[in-house]
């Protein structure tokens, strides 16, 4: 009897350079199966063909028995395999797809499935906003309920459960998307600006379906930045866990982006809505700072917190050397702007930088105006004073100032001391008739917001 050829799969070395392994990866990258966002009608093609051939292969040689084994399911993986599973490593995803359920509206900013957005095509207008202490509250939903790692179910909420859909879901986008098109509703960011709420994103794309994930940055474990805590759908399901930088495997290829709809908020690293006024300087980095460190930028930090009332956490100095003093003023004046966990660590980032060199925010012990409103112009209470859910006397202030300006058409009654979409709406058109844009006109007023309302 003939032999009938027999077709295997072959995976390409990743680092082979001949024309039919570039080929073969190339291809892999375009013609990707539906799950990771290929077309339907090729991975069709590709599936009868893998049926033809294998039912060939069986009645050449192989009759019932053949054919049994043939379409019999794939052995279970192996021990070594499960535990790569268990720590993330292996993370196939799904591709770009409307939310999962009634229909959903359509992506922000983002054509059609099956089209490939530019980053011209997204801009952060047109991006839901979110703060990040939104972000880490949606990621924490799933963790407490331990939702499944699947690349084809979808959750009750609609987004895909597997680690793009999470990340979808975090940052409250209108669609499913995946490792190649996240980017594409962010902005790239240095590492060491890390803040919660940023993702870490590894996308592979020689063959998307391997290796490919991405996870929530949900602050620095300790001083020493090598690794922090994750929050990442994998399998077998959600988890918020110390993680190495940036991932157990693949980190050098691990790429830190922020969402472009971020919405302000106090952020001790930096939430990079604000920008330092002009001729200010420039934050000098993270390793500045921090024990060990050693240099004039460490001076310079101490005696301007020392101006913002830090004056007791010295005993000498301040001075060029790292010190538990210099953590502690700072970890004081972080505080002092409503910051919490994370965003007040007493290690400063390129926001707590930017409001000491511009005399900006609140001083420590709250001498801008924490026993009442202020009717200084330079006042401003801190953007933790302007939330949903906050109740105070600045918000009120905030918007009889706003009607007095001529930007309260929002309001329906009021203003009042609850901050109120109505607020967040009048912000925004007042920053816009600065000139505004994007992060800049979020609708949360900042400390420039504040001067130029009351100047």
């Amino acid at each position: 009897m003939s032999s009938v050829p027999v077709f295997e799969e072959f995976e390409p070395a990743p680092d082979c350079g001949c024309p039919g392994c570039a080929r073969h990866r190339r291809d892999l990258a375009l013609g990707l199966p539906v799950r990771a966002g290929g077309h339907p009608a090729a991975h069709g093609a590709r599936r009868a063909l893998v049926l033809v051939t294998a039912a060939g292969a069986v009645l050449g040689g192989g009759g019932a028995t053949g054919i049994a084994t043939a379409l019999a399911p794939a052995a279970p993986a192996d021990a070594a395999g499960a535990a790569g599973a268990a720590r993330g490593t292996d993370t196939p995803q799904g591709g770009r797809a409307p939310l999962h359920g009634p229909p959903a509206a359509q992506a922000d900013g983002v054509p059609t499935p099956g089209a490939v957005p530019t980053t011209s095509q997204i801009s952060a207008e047109t991006l839901r906003k979110t703060t990040r202490t939104e972000i880490i509250n949606r990621a924490k939903t799933w963790v407490a309920v331990q939702v499944p790692y699947s690349m084809e179910k979808y959750w009750s909420d609609g987004y895909r459960q597997d680690c793009s859909g999470y990340i979808s879901m975090a940052w409250n986008l209108r669609s499913n998307e995946w490792t190649g098109s996240l980017d594409r509703f962010a902005v790239r960011i240095d590492r060491t600006e890390l803040q919660p709420g940023d993702i870490l994103l590894f996308h592979n794309p020689a063959n998307p379906t391997r290796g490919s994930h991405v996870t929530i940055f949900g602050g620095w474990t300790d001083y020493t930045h090598t690794a922090y805590v994750a929050y990442e759908q994998t399998k077998p399901r959600t988890r918020k866990q110390a993680t190495p930088m940036a991932y157990w495997e693949n980190s050098s290829r691990y790429v830190a982006y922020r969402y472009k709809g971020l919405a302000g908020g106090g952020s001790g690293a930096g939430s990079g809505a604000t920008t330092p006024p002009t001729g200010t300087a420039a934050y000098p980095g993270g390793a500045k700072f921090g024990p060990g460190a050693n240099n004039a930028h460490v001076t310079r930090l101490g005696r301007m917190l020392v101006q913002r009332g830090a004056r007791r956490f010295y005993v000498t100095g301040p001075g060029p050397r790292w010190s538990e003093a210099d953590r502690r003023a700072t970890q004081a004046f972080q505080r002092a702007q409503g910051w919490k966990g994370a965003e007040a660590d007493g290690l400063p980032g390129p926001h707590t930088w930017m409001l000491l060199v511009s005399g900006q925010g609140k001083d420590i012990g709250g001498s801008s105006g924490s026993s009442g409103p202020s009717t200084d112009a330079n006042g401003f209470p801190g953007r933790g004073s302007f939330r949903l859910g906050q109740s105070n006397a600045y918000v009120e202030k905030l918007g009889k100032q706003l009607v007095k300006r001529g930007f309260g058409k929002h309001y329906l009654s009021g203003p009042g001391p609850r901050w109120t979409e109505a607020d967040r709406r009048n912000v925004e058109a007042f920053q816009r008739a600065q000139g505004w844009r994007g992060a800049a006109a979020d609708g949360y007023p900042g400390p420039e917001t504040w001067r130029r309302l009351f100047r």
